[in-house]
């Protein structure tokens, strides 16, 4: 087994993907890329760009295009070495769809309506104007996984339900034909795995929202950045203490603490006596010292872009490798006629 064709078996692998469906923001980054960056010290790692996830919902095709190398690129400025993890976009290995085919003739129509993001997005109802890629979005996210026999997957609490999914269906499907998939377990992020709206701590920050200064955009200049920060809601009092009466003030200093590496408990000290302006004074230049070396490498990549492009065609190659390995298997225990 070559580097080229297969990253290393003798760590645990993941797989994760990010849907290019939006502008990138610190949420993603807090909540999934920054960890992605770290797994490369313990796992062998996949990193995908879920591109079909994304046309569940329907895209602009230039835009798509463009934030499907956004978010590789903004891989890459964080810290994903494609020499450690492959990257690559889903749509360029084929049989993700083919193998979502195969699950969906064993997955059952009572599982994905129990989906609690299904039930989300289209508001409990099931009309004809509800699309089929929508309900059957966790079919290809457990064919993702499964794909590349990964041990685990890290995902937010919002999708644990999707990877439970998986785990059901792999071993329904190692059950009824003989064992073909490993059955993955979900790495349940923590830390920055819900990043609030600055603007509504009831809400996740979304690239979806209504209001820009709800989020900060990965590639927002210094100045929007601290404006965004200076305008986030706070709670009522001016003490710089978090806890649940004080989900605003709470949301900001998990921020602070996440990018800055210092305890809740030290931040608050820092600031006794003080108020909540100096609080977020201080919060935006750490998030601006945090984010410049990443804006700066994206840029760089936007300048070259065959750089990007190189790492998706050879991620793809590897990815591709692993995939009709597995695939040949699932093809064999169900009884298809191998292509001559």
């Amino acid at each position: 087994m070559s580097g080229q064709e297969e990253i290393s078996a003798r760590r645990p692998r993941v797989f994760s993907g990010s849907q290019p469906s939006g502008t990138l923001h610190l949420g993603n980054y807090l909540g999934a890329i920054r960890n992605y960056v770290a797994m490369q010290e313990t796992h062998d790692c996949i990193y995908c760009v879920v591109d079909l996830h994304a046309i569940t919902v329907r895209q602009v095709r230039a835009d798509l295009r463009r934030n499907t190398i956004d978010v590789a690129n903004a891989y890459l400025a964080a810290g994903v070495d494609p020499e450690r993890s492959i990257v690559f976009i889903q749509s360029h290995v084929p049989a993700h769809t083919e193998l979502m085919w195969i699950l969906n003739t064993i997955t059952y129509m009572g599982e994905l309506r129990r989906m609690t993001q299904f039930k989300d997005k289209t508001a409990g109802a099931e009309g004809e104007s509800i699309g089929v890629g929508l309900f059957d979005y966790p079919v290809l996210m457990a064919a993702d996984i499964l794909l590349y026999r990964a041990d685990a997957v890290p995902v937010g609490e919002d999708q644990k339900q999707h990877v439970e999914l998986t785990r059901d269906v792999a071993e329904r499907f190692n059950h009824a034909f003989g064992k073909a998939f490993v059955v993955p377990d979900p790495i349940i992020r923590t830390e920055g795995g819900r990043v609030m709206s600055l603007d509504d701590p009831a809400k996740k920050m979304s690239k979806s929202a209504g209001s820009e200064n709800s989020y900060i955009a990965l590639m927002d200049a210094p100045d929007v950045i601290r404006r965004k920060i200076r305008r986030a809601v706070t709670d009522s009092g001016t003490e710089v203490r978090g806890g649940p009466e004080k989900p605003a003030l709470t949301n900001l200093l998990d921020i602070y603490s996440i990018l800055s590496g210092a305890t809740i408990g030290e931040i608050e000290r820092r600031y006794e006596g003080k108020g909540y302006a100096d609080f977020k004074a201080d919060l935006a230049e750490v998030v601006v010292e945090a984010l410049a070396p990443i804006q700066t490498r994206i840029r760089e990549l936007e300048a070259d872009k065959s750089y990007t492009l190189e790492v998706l065609k050879t991620g793809a190659e590897r990815a591709e490798a692993i995939a009709e390995r597995t695939l040949a298997k699932v093809r064999e225990r169900v009884g298809l006629v191998p292509r001559p």
